[in-house]
């Protein structure tokens, strides 16, 4: 049975998360500013809901490479708003539970099922549309970096897997890493005027820190596909916030290979899920769409 609560929590934590395209481009900074700043207000944030929720503190090699994941995962997010458009960087790194795929085949030896094949095969072909578009227009380099937060993003999956894990703690290890690496781009940044701080500010405390607080909660709750489909929520009201606010839109080419990769992997998960019958052990497992941010 579906918990009421646990879909409550990330339908709320998708949008918080959707905000983030929106904010990123309104802030004139460096990206690795932008994800600094952004990791202190977040952290501060996480720390007091361990503490609220008597979550004591881990620091095992599970969470510390999982505090590496989450660390690029979100710098590299950033980093790819910046250079190419918001709905770019956000459907590409929707393909991160592709990567779960793959990485496990190359890593654990897990054998990858025709269904997942077949994802991949779809899923790099949507990624094929948007280079294809990215070479004309000066946005390949950002795309690139958006695919490789999506591998990121996968790897914050796969490192759960392993004993010792937690995936709060490895978030606030992960920002605080964020937050330490952009330091000295943050320190020479010079406007700081209303907009900017006020955008920053929206960013750490509702885009990254309420939003892993309630995501970290609520997938607990809830089975994979009502997951997945719910987190399905953030790359499609992206770029939507974005082109209403800054008249930034996808190409005809962009468009098609958002809508090949976003189908693909939501297809993915249903098939995968109704092929593979869940047990209450594992009914709040899933893979990573953008909850590792």
């Amino acid at each position: 049975m579906v918990s009421k609560k646990g879909v409550a929590m990330v339908v709320a934590a998708a949008l918080l998360l959707s905000i983030g395209g929106l904010c990123v481009k309104m802030i004139p900074w460096q990206p690795l500013s932008i994800n600094s700043f952004r990791s202190f207000i977040s952290v501060g944030i996480l720390l007091v809901f361990a503490r609220l929720t008597r979550r004591r503190l881990r620091l095992t090699g599970g969470v510390v490479l999982g505090g590496l994941a989450v660390c690029g995962a979100t710098a590299l997010y950033t980093v790819a708003t910046k250079l190419t458009t918001a709905g770019n960087a956000v459907l590409l790194q929707f393909t991160a539970p592709i990567f779960v795929i793959l990485c496990s085949w190359a890593v654990f030896r897990e054998r990858p099922k025709r269904l997942d094949l077949a994802a991949c095969v779809c899923v790099f072909g949507g990624v094929f549309c948007f280079f294809l578009d990215s070479l004309g227009s000066g946005r390949f380099l950002g795309d690139v970096i958006a695919v490789l937060a999506g591998i990121c993003y996968a790897w914050v999956f796969l490192l759960n897997k392993i004993p010792g894990g937690d995936p709060l703690w490895s978030t606030i290890l992960g920002q605080s890493m964020g937050a330490v690496i952009g330091l000295p781009w943050l320190v020479r940044e010079t406007q700081f005027d209303g907009t900017t701080l006020c955008f920053g500010i929206l960013l750490g405390v509702f885009q990254l820190g309420l939003a892993y607080a309630l995501l970290t909660t609520g997938i607990r709750y809830i089975p994979p596909v009502t997951a997945s489909l719910i987190t399905g929520i953030e790359p499609v009201l992206n770029p939507i916030l974005v082109a209403l606010v800054l008249g930034e839109t996808l190409t005809r080419l962009s468009l098609l290979g958002g809508g090949i990769v976003f189908v693909s992997v939501m297809l993915y998960n249903v098939l995968s899920v109704r092929g593979a019958p869940q047990s209450p052990k594992n009914a709040g497992q899933t893979l990573p769409q953008k909850e590792e941010k």
